[in-house]
């Protein structure tokens, strides 16, 4: 059995590792910690002393690009995927800041903390980077009531999460959602990311909360949802069940189910359907404006 869950762990290795980066490579761009005085919750993780072997976890910041032009633009901030055991800052991160930025967008990503058995903590992260971009909006030059929220795979849930559950203030304008992870129900969830962020047994309470899908309401903001139909990790139905719950309330919602790719594109130009995946977010984009 110990053989087996191994062989499992290195499978998903790629899809959960959080992946080290060298900041000084980036394109220009600002660096702000998160909980710079300490966050008012804890994980278990002590952030000031992350030891060389912890390959999963990153200290809470954003990293924010900001486009040219004195704005005031609009912003996103994105949540890298990784199962919520890790964090793919590059494809799912980073490299989305360019792309934004040439539509006069913001990019802002979110380095979250994982959750470590507290299911609140990634939310709260995202919670307090919408306080500091509202608070920097007249600085950085951002219109404070157009911070949109965008994810993938397990960020996707986090996303989602937030733009379900988020209070007036601080709930995104927009969402971005790419292969997300929505729902808990054990048919059709991604029973990895399920399992980090709520453990082994959650109740039925907690399960019900954390299924977006059964969270939406008219005041969700709109969605712009992209799948595969072959995605063997996170079911489609994940996406096409989140879609039905926007339309039944009137929630502006646009979906794009492709053939293949499978799951983990994020903005990789190897993905087929790169091309029409990026001019569909233009079109959707412009609409919303």
């Amino acid at each position: 059995m110990r053989q087996i869950l191994l062989m499992i762990l290195s499978l998903l290795g790629p899809l959960c590792a959080a992946q080290s980066w060298d900041d000084s490579r980036l394109p220009e761009h600002i660096t702000v910690k998160l909980w710079p005085d300490g966050a008012p919750s804890d994980n278990g993780v002590d952030y000031a002393h992350l030891t060389p072997d912890n390959k999963r976890d990153i200290a809470p910041q954003m990293h924010v690009f900001l486009p040219k032009g004195d704005g005031p633009h609009r912003s996103v901030i994105i949540c890298p995927g990784g199962a919520y055991a890790g964090l793919a800052v590059y494809h799912e991160g980073f490299e989305w800041a360019e792309y934004f930025n040439r539509h006069d967008i913001a990019a802002i990503v979110l380095l979250y903390r994982l959750p470590h058995g507290h299911h609140t903590v990634p939310a709260q992260d995202v919670y307090e980077a919408i306080r500091l971009t509202q608070s920097h909006s007249r600085e950085w030059h951002l219109d404070p009531s157009r911070i949109g929220i965008m994810g993938s795979s397990a960020g996707g849930h986090l996303a989602s999460t937030v733009a379900t559950h988020a209070s007036a203030t601080l709930r995104p304008a927009f969402q971005i959602l790419f292969y997300p992870v929505i729902t808990t129900h054990p048919s059709f969830t991604h029973h990895w990311s399920c399992r980090n962020l709520l453990g082994e047994h959650p109740d039925a309470a907690l399960l019900q909360s954390y299924s977006n899908e059964l969270q939406v309401s008219e005041h969700t903001p709109p969605a712009f949802i992209a799948a595969s139909a072959d995605d063997g990790d996170v079911p489609v139905l994940n996406s096409a069940r989140y879609y039905e719950a926007l339309v039944s309330h009137g929630v502006k919602a646009n979906i794009h189910i492709y053939p293949s790719g499978g799951h983990g594109w994020g903005i990789k130009s190897s993905f087929k359907y790169h091309a029409e995946l990026l001019q569909a977010l233009d079109d959707w984009l412009d609409s919303l404006e």
